[in-house]
């Protein structure tokens, strides 16, 4: 009788562990359902190596050591990039050219923006048909050194009035308006560090044929050229008026102008 209660009794606890080992896994939810559907494959973007800036080199300085070849996508080259697929010894060619302009960090490189090794500078910065001439100057003739390489200025001659009976008398009129300097002394671009002021004894201009002319002349009848800084809003503003005076601008052949006591006059040259 003991032993059928408890073979009973085990059949029944058996049962039981099955019924809820059942329940359990009835319970826990299904895995998610992975779905993958078939279609094209998106294209790897395609890329081609440009040579770029990895730091900044200012107008004037040697791009060397500042130029490797980057990773760019193709689609975003833009005409005059410099590609190692066309040009793959560019970064050895290029290596002693200096920059015509600023050049700044991740800007890929152009030609345009170059100069090759060994050219002028200065001529090579020249826009065509301009001339660069230079004129001295001093703290108290050019803004009290505020005026640095890039700005606009207003040159004013002043010189004695020979026809005044004190012999006191001045004259002064600005010359050339809206004249872009290119060089403070030896400098053609502000300090690294933005100092603004800068005191220099000579001013490199950007002249026409014409107007070097004027300027030269000027510079043997003033007692004084006075540079004056003019607005940076001003600068797209077109000279209406020049010493034209001062050289033979009428087109006559034949004419001969002469400088004396601080004084014009012209005379006909023989043919």
């Amino acid at each position: 009788m003991a032993s059928s209660r408890v073979l009973i009794l085990g059949v029944a606890v058996a049962a039981a562990g099955g019924a809820g080992y059942v329940a359990k896994n009835m319970a826990v939810a299904p895995p998610p359902q992975v779905i993958v559907e078939s279609g094209p494959q998106q294209p790897a973007i395609e890329l081609s190596e440009v040579l770029v800036l990895d730091k900044d080199v200012p107008m004037g300085g040697v791009v060397g050591g500042a130029i490797n070849w980057q990773a760019w996508p193709a689609d975003a080259i833009s005409d005059g990039f410099i590609l190692r697929s066309s040009e793959p010894g560019a970064l050895e060619e290029l290596n002693q050219s200096v920059a015509r302009v600023s050049l700044f960090s991740g800007e890929p490189l152009r030609r345009t923006k170059l100069i090759g090794g060994g050219q002028s500078f200065m001529s090579s910065i020249l826009p065509t048909g301009k001339r660069a001439v230079a004129t001295q100057i001093a703290a108290d003739t050019s803004a009290g050194g505020f005026i640095l390489p890039n700005d606009y200025v207003d040159v004013i001659m002043t010189r004695r009035n020979a026809n005044s009976t004190s012999g006191e008398g001045f004259i002064t009129e600005t010359i050339l308006k809206n004249i872009r300097v290119l060089a403070i002394d030896q400098a053609i671009q502000e300090d690294e560090d933005g100092r603004r002021v800068k005191v220099g004894e000579t001013a490199t201009l950007e002249l026409s044929p014409q107007q070097a002319e004027i300027i030269t002349v000027a510079q043997q009848m003033a007692d004084r050229l006075t540079l004056a800084l003019r607005s940076v809003t001003d600068t797209q503003e077109v000279a209406d008026t020049e010493a034209d005076y001062l050289v033979s601008g009428d087109g006559k052949r034949g004419t001969v102008r002469v400088i004396k006591a601080g004084e014009v006059s012209e005379v006909g040259a023989r043919q």
